[in-house]
């Protein structure tokens, strides 16, 4: 579904993305782990041809994403960001279905496939009809996973969904998701910088650091056999809460 082989990306003198190479088959859910600045979100800019590598080859459905081929595979990949992405000026329902406009799907089809998806992600039907300015941060979530499962994509790109979500909110979106991803059989890659959360989506996790994908396995390997200091102090930072009766 997806694969980068030796693939970098260098800005002048700056290298957001060393040498890099992995692969992403059916069906798998890839969580990519790392702090701010470690390359995890530039993974996903060059998988959806927003950015080009300055080396090697990145490969979608096994075809080379060139600027030729990117238009036409990009219709094949769900994209969703903090918020949702949704369009500040359109309703939530036109704005989730903007891409099906364009290609020529009729407005009766486009609100059948809202309804399914609406049921399906647990968005009400009246939600559709609000800007996004009305609705609350879990709402956008869900109706910018809507728009990203518009037009049934093999692979989805999700880049910190949950970030700006409270604690509850992240926690029933999570499970909801989880759900939707296993009904529908679809290849996830998340971006995240919870690694509690890459353990818990993720059959694998793959850890960055600086540019670099220092090492992917199961959350449990990466715990037992980790492959570098960096490996251990990032899963060691994900503290438990304090024991009862400790300071407030």
């Amino acid at each position: 579904m997806l694969r980068f082989e030796n693939v970098e990306l260098r800005v002048g003198d700056r290298t957001l993305l060393a040498p890099t190479s992995f692969a992403v088959t059916k069906g798998a859910r890839l969580a990519v782990v790392g702090t701010s600045g470690a390359g995890k979100s530039t993974i996903l800019r060059l998988a959806l041809g927003l950015a080009w590598p300055t080396g090697g080859e990145v490969q979608v459905f096994g075809e080379p994403l060139t600027r030729a081929s990117c238009p036409r595979l990009r219709l094949r990949m769900g994209y969703v960001v903090q918020e949702g992405g949704l369009f500040p000026h359109l309703k939530a329902g036109e704005g989730a279905a903007l891409v099906a406009r364009e290609l020529g799907w009729s407005a009766s089809r486009r609100r059948e496939r809202l309804s399914e998806l609406g049921s399906l992600v647990g968005v009400a039907p009246e939600l559709f009809d609000r800007y996004p300015f009305q609705l609350s941060g879990g709402q956008r979530q869900r109706l910018g996973l809507v728009r990203a499962l518009m037009l049934d994509p093999e692979l989805l790109l999700f880049d910190e969904p949950f970030a700006a979500l409270d604690p509850v909110s992240s926690a029933r979106l999570e499970d909801d998701l989880l759900g939707v991803i296993d009904a529908l059989g679809k290849t996830l890659v998340m971006v995240t910088h919870d690694v509690g959360q890459a353990g818990r989506i993720g059959h694998d996790v793959a850890v960055m650091h600086e540019g670099r994908l220092l090492q992917r396995g199961t959350y449990a390997r990466l715990a037992r056999e980790p492959a570098h200091p960096f490996v251990t102090e990032l899963l060691q930072a994900q503290r438990p809460a304090p024991p009862s009766g400790g300071a407030s």
